[in-house]
């Protein structure tokens, strides 16, 4: 089953735009990051070279990027982290024994299929029973890099000369489709690794050009 990841620029553009179809999902955000005593979701006046156009910047399966979230949870507990072919329960028991850490994860704590990270810092991931309706918890593009940064080395990446990302979907997938990203490296972390590159372009460019994250 596929997920893609896509690029909303907040510019005026679209978000100060009646039509701007993120509307409502941005209101709720922007309560979430209130309540918390952090500022609105940015929108800027002008952004060079952006539009308002939504574009896709990587895409993967839901196994992998679970595959990938057991890697951190191993490295974050001081774990050996261990190659496996398929995802196994040892993940459900990693995502029990570490409950509060999953929980305070940028990359674990957020939903597989919706939700959105925002170019803004906060330490933990934002969950009320509004996001948790829809998009479920929102995470910090800061927060997902530095998490992609800490696990990247037992991966065996380099954070600071990663290889190049994978190029985005062509188009939207269908949940039941697979993700036409590959191929894969000859790596045993190969998959984890497909996802880390998808995610780190997403994360770098979310705070390069003043994006939003989104999952579909």
């Amino acid at each position: 089953m596929a997920c893609d990841l896509w690029l909303v620029p907040l510019v005026d553009v679209l978000c100060h735009s009646p039509d701007n179809p993120f509307a409502e999902e941005i209101a709720v955000y922007d309560k979430a990051l209130g309540d918390a005593g952090l500022p609105p979701v940015p929108v800027y006046a002008y952004m060079p070279g952006l539009t308002g156009d939504v574009a896709p910047v990587a895409g993967f399966d839901y196994d992998a990027l679970h595959l990938l979230r057991r890697a951190y949870l191993l490295q974050l507990s001081g774990l050996a982290v261990t190659p496996v072919d398929e995802l196994g329960g040892d993940y459900e028991q990693l995502l029990e024994m570490f409950e509060q850490s999953a929980q305070q994860s940028h990359l674990v704590w957020h939903y597989d299929h919706a939700g959105a990270y925002v170019p803004l810092d906060f330490p933990v991931p934002l969950s009320t029973d509004r996001l948790l309706e829809g998009g479920g918890p929102l995470g910090s593009s800061h927060g997902l890099l530095r998490e992609l940064e800490f696990v990247g080395p037992a991966l065996g990446i380099d954070p600071a000369n990663p290889p190049a990302a994978p190029h985005p979907p062509a188009g939207p997938t269908e949940l039941e489709e697979r993700s036409d990203t590959m191929p894969y490296d000859d790596s045993p972390f190969a998959r984890e690794r497909h996802v880390w590159l998808g995610l780190h372009a997403a994360a770098t460019r979310s705070l390069a050009q003043g994006s939003m994250i989104v999952f579909s």
